[in-house]
């Protein structure tokens, strides 16, 4: 079975380049089953939220593969109506009881709405005390996820935002490597909009690797220092989305995709 590299975080911790999305997965036993397959297939890295109301399918999934829980990287999301010192505390161990786990690999504030600083004193201190360990943001803007890094104690380590072909996110990609923090890109398909699966551009480059345009897409976010969590029920899909490792996608077409950007 093919192993997914991983990126060393300013923490130390590793984390793979490759992880397996449940947003919108709102029926639990295809939830269970997704991310079942999923693991069976080689991927790692788990993300959901509380927001998604999966977590519980996630902990069957991972109790049921008897993957050992050091080799996993789970992630998920506090939400905005918890986004204070208080709430995040009682909703991070909400989470572990719904997965039933005993600590998360990486928690973000999942939006940055409400009383983040108060949010994130708390995250903090569950990274300080072990109860977590990576904390990070999603989808903060750059102005908010600077100030957050210079008036903390503790930068964020991931700031998860919405990366594909269409909407790449370069200013914001290099502000986070000024800062030495984890660029992770959700939606990475696009979820099919632009006609994504079909189009010319990313249909060619992919016809000369015998690879399908998901993949080309997929492997264009690791080669600039993504990690990407593609989502799917499909068991084949899920598959092929892993199968990206054997191949290497050119300077000159990484140009062509870069040129897609709006």
């Amino acid at each position: 079975m093919t192993k997914v590299p991983t990126v060393p975080l300013r923490s130390g911790t590793k984390m793979p380049v490759l992880g397996f999305g449940v947003y919108q997965i709102t029926d639990e036993k295809q939830c269970e089953e997704s991310v079942y397959a999923a693991l069976m297939t080689g991927y790692r890295l788990i993300d959901t939220a509380a927001i998604y109301g999966n977590e519980a399918a996630v902990g069957r999934a991972i109790r049921r593969s008897g993957i050992a829980r050091e080799e996993l990287f789970v992630t998920s999301k506090l939400w905005v109506q918890d986004c204070n010192y208080d709430a995040a505390k009682k909703a991070y161990q909400t989470s572990l009881d719904n997965l039933q786990l005993e600590y998360l690999d990486l928690y973000l504030i999942h939006q940055p709405y409400n009383d983040t600083y108060g949010a994130w004193r708390a995250l903090e201190e569950l990274y300080e005390a072990g109860a977590v360990r990576v904390i990070g943001v999603s989808n903060f803007a750059s102005d908010k996820l600077v100030d957050l890094t210079l008036n903390n104690r503790i930068a964020p380590m991931v700031n998860q935002i919405e990366i594909h072909p269409f909407h790449q996110q370069v200013t914001a990609i290099a502000v986070m490597k000024e800062y030495s923090i984890q660029p992770e890109g959700w939606a990475p398909f696009a979820e099919g909009r632009q006609n994504l699966f079909t189009h010319e551009v990313l249909k060619t480059i992919g016809e000369h690797y015998d690879k399908t345009i998901g993949q080309v897409v997929l492997r264009w976010n690791l080669q600039r220092g993504i990690v990407a969590i593609p989502k799917s029920v499909h068991t084949a899909r899920i598959r092929e989305n892993f199968d990206i490792f054997d191949f290497v996608l050119t300077d000159e077409d990484m140009g062509k995709i870069s040129a897609l950007d709006e």
